[in-house]
């Protein structure tokens, strides 16, 4: 027979705990839930001769478990030491970046599970009770490094896109306090490049020297920053984006979006975008 007390206080775990166990359904597994002197105890005994089985079951609903109660405390716990100086707004938006982050990468989600059932079964292999909070304040390594790690890569995300949203705000102020040089341009826009025309339909010859990139700052929107530039230095009455491959949700138009605001209007069909979708095809036969 093999048996594990798992202790906590915690009614909530208690609860999710009897639960998981007695879902089950296993005749040689038998749950109890008993108070002792400091601890509620939900022990687990089982009467089988199988014990990868009952070690497998018990880590796995353990692992579960500490991910579901235990792992948000974690990641502010380790917010709030590491990132102390950020205010709460900035923390509470971390967190969510770190959440979705996790939520979202199945690798991640994976490492976080694995961390926390391997220590678990190296542990419960070894011993009969397992205090819960104890375990998972002072065995963990593993796991508080992968948390540590989320939080790192969240805060620089944070960071990326606080850059990105002043700059954008400053370029936008810009352009509706700024005189207009030029009454349309037309921005075609084709896998990923830009080529910018004047209201005559002549090129304009895009500025990529880059000590005379008035407007670009340290992060890069993506290949167009230097068609940004122009458009900055010319400050378009109306901004016409001609979208030959339909790519409204691409990262610089959205950027445009923002900066040029009521001035700009999106084009997927007429005679420019026509002519570009013909040249492009005839290049591509």
């Amino acid at each position: 027979m093999k048996s594990l007390c798992i202790k906590t206080n915690n009614d909530n775990i208690i609860s999710y705990l009897l639960e998981k166990f007695s879902s089950l359904n296993i005749d040689s597994i038998y749950i109890s839930n008993h108070k002792f002197k400091i601890y509620e105890n939900v022990i687990v005994h089982f009467m089988s001769e199988n014990t990868d089985f009952f070690y497998d079951k018990i880590a796995s609903i353990l692992t579960n478990a500490i991910i579901h109660f235990y792992q948000e405390k974690l990641l502010k716990r380790i917010l709030e030491y590491n990132y102390f100086y950020f205010s709460l707004p900035e923390k509470k938006i971390i967190l969510q970046i770190s959440n979705d982050f996790i939520e979202e990468d199945a690798i991640t989600t994976d490492d976080n599970f694995f961390a926390i059932y391997y220590a678990i079964l190296d542990y419960i292999k070894q011993n009969k009770s397992l205090v819960l909070d104890g375990f998972v304040n002072f065995r963990l390594q593993n796991y508080m490094k992968n948390l540590d790690y989320i939080i790192d890569i969240s805060v620089n995300k944070y960071l990326i896109e606080k850059e990105y949203n002043e700059f954008v705000s400053i370029l936008k102020l810009y352009v509706s306090m700024t005189p207009f040089n030029s009454p349309l341009i037309h921005l075609i826009y084709h896998n990923g490049e830009s080529i910018l025309l004047d209201i005559d339909k002549n090129i304009i010859p895009v500025e990529d020297e880059i000590f005379k990139a008035k407007y670009l700052s340290d992060i890069s929107f993506s290949s167009n920053d230097y068609a940004l530039n122009t458009l900055l230095n010319l400050t378009p009455k109306k901004l016409i984006i001609h979208l030959i491959d339909n790519e409204h949700n691409d990262e610089f138009i959205n950027t445009l979006k923002l900066i040029f605001e009521n001035r700009y209007e999106i084009c997927t069909d007429c005679n420019i975008c026509s002519t570009f979708k013909l040249s492009t095809s005839h290049l591509q036969s």
